[in-house]
This record gives structure tokens, C-alpha cells and sequence, in this order.
């Protein structure tokens, strides 16, 4: 169909619409598959200095509730916003869980961005921020950062 046709714009509507709950499916994958990873890792760093499982699963927690909570957040009620990088070390919540709780955690905050994603409307996917390292970035553009930024992790436990 050519631009002006009608139901072009209805076409946009449906690619975008499941181009959101791929990367939505994505995003909520991810638990899983760290929990698989992370109990099918050796328990002791990889090597020294190196996160161990425990590290990475706390890790990926505080990058959740610090980063991509509070950004989602923050492109539900602002205009604009301007994010620093962040690195946040591993959480230090609970520091006698085990890795199952841990995990458990994890999938709980993950969860949480998954029904805040699953509750932004049009208006929400399309407003954005600016990073200091990545620039513009709309909400899908922070859950691909996410992802890649599980991905990364991921390898590192050798999944």
C-alpha cells in the first residue's frame, strides 16, 4: 500500500504495536534465563576480581530499581528528561540471600518494568529523554539498552 492510501497508517499502528510486545517478550524473558545461567555457573568468580553469579544477579538488581524504574518513571512525568550513565555496583539489599531469593527478586523488579511498559499508551512509547552517552532514546530505546545490557551479563555467566 502507498503513503496517503488508507489503512497505511493502521499498518504503522500494527508493526509498531508488535514491534513493542516483541521487545516487551524480550524484556520479560530475561529472568529466566538468568536463573538458568546464573544456577548452572560455577558459585566462585570466573576469575579474580570477577563478579560471582550471586554478584551479577545482585548487580542487574540495582540496575533495575535504579535505572530503568526510575527512568520509565520519569518519561511517564516529564517532558524531556536527561539521564548520566550509570553503573550501579551489585544491590545490597538482603545480604545473606541466596542466589534462589536473589533471583527471585530479580524477576519480581523485572516484572514491575514489564507492567509499567505494558501500561505506557501511545503518548508514553513516544516521549523520550536524552542520555549524556546514548542521546535521544524513547522508552523502546531504553528496553533494547536493557536488553543488551543483559545480554552482556548473560554471556558473562556463559549462557
Amino acid at each position: 500500500m502507498a503513503a496517503g492510501q488508507p489503512g497505511v497508517e493502521n499498518d504503522r499502528m500494527s508493526d509498531s504495536i508488535a514491534d513493542r510486545e516483541h521487545l516487551i517478550a524480550s524484556v520479560a524473558g530475561v529472568p529466566a534465563r538468568l536463573a538458568a545461567a546464573a544456577r548452572a555457573a560455577s558459585p566462585d568468580p570466573p576469575a579474580p576480581g570477577e563478579w560471582t553469579p550471586s554478584d551479577v544477579v545482585r548487580h542487574l538488581i540495582a540496575v533495575e530499581l535504579e535505572v530503568w524504574h526510575s527512568r520509565l518513571a520519569q518519561l511517564a512525568a516529564e517532558e524531556q528528561p536527561r539521564w548520566p550513565w550509570v553503573e550501579p555496583g551489585p544491590w545490597a539489599g538482603e545480604p545473606g540471600a541466596s542466589l534462589d531469593r536473589l533471583l527471585e527478586i530479580h524477576a519480581a523488579a523485572r516484572g514491575s518494568t514489564v507492567r509499567s511498559l505494558r501500561a505506557l499508551d501511545d503518548a508514553g512509547w513516544a516521549r523520550s529523554g536524552t542520555h549524556e552517552t546514548f542521546g535521544e532514546l524513547d522508552a523502546a530505546g531504553l528496553m533494547i539498552l536493557a536488553v543488551d545490557h543483559d545480554e552482556e551479563h548473560l554471556g558473562g555467566l556463559g549462557a
